[in-house]
């Protein structure tokens, strides 16, 4: 599992250009199925719209990648929203920009800016968060280890999941997994070896994105 960037949650843009109203909607999507559901429910909200082109990337390395310029000249509307998406360093996203005409030719340049902006628009750091990994891990302690362990969890900023009381104390947390091995041996080492730790699963966690 690797960290990456993608979209929060669905949204939308408005630009205007030259009396032409460019709306961008934008969602994480982690499958063709999702792309083509997105951009078939955009599409119904828009039926009346001049064009609706759109680009996706899918994979963790971009494996899949698609665009269309929806009857736009060639290359003026889905590869610029690709580019945009790529030059965000994004992943399982879907961008779909919405043109109604306003009457203003804009040109091949003009219509390659316009579909870029309208796109780059809709991707601010408000709108992007980091998939980080994360490594779930079981510590079973002693009860006199308690305090010094929360003490220590807190001072690294380890998210705590879960505290279970029984015979003795079970604290579940969440480390990031490129930290995980250097996490335990700070533990062990801190407890004088007297921890049990059981791996549990990978997850991804969301992080604010500071651009």
């Amino acid at each position: 599992m690797k960290t990456y960037l993608t979209v929060k949650n669905q949204h939308q843009t408005e630009l205007l250009i030259k009396k032409s109203t460019f709306i961008c909607s934008v969602a994480r999507t982690e499958s063709e199925e999702q792309a083509t559901q997105f951009i078939t429910q955009v599409k119904a909200s828009h039926a009346k719209a001049t064009h609706n082109c759109f680009a996706y990337l899918l994979g963790m390395q971009n494996e899949i990648q698609r665009s269309s310029d929806n009857g736009e000249p060639s290359g003026t509307a889905g590869h610029p929203i690709l580019e945009v998406l790529k030059k965000n360093n994004l992943r399982n996203v879907t961008a779909v920009v919405t043109r109604y005409f306003g009457g203003i030719k804009l040109g091949t340049g003009g219509l390659i800016r316009a579909y870029s902006q309208a796109t780059s628009q809709a991707l601010t750091a408000e709108t992007i968060v980091i998939c980080q990994p994360q490594q779930i891990l079981e510590l079973e302690i002693a009860y006199p280890q308690l305090g010094k362990l929360q003490h220590f969890l807190e001072s690294e900023a380890i998210s705590l999941i879960n505290t279970e009381y029984l015979v003795s104390v079970t604290l579940t947390v969440a480390v990031p997994q490129e930290n995980a091995t250097q996490f335990e041996k700070k533990v062990i080492e801190l407890l004088n070896n007297a921890v049990k730790i059981k791996k549990g699963q990978l997850r991804y966690r969301e992080l604010p994105y500071h651009a």
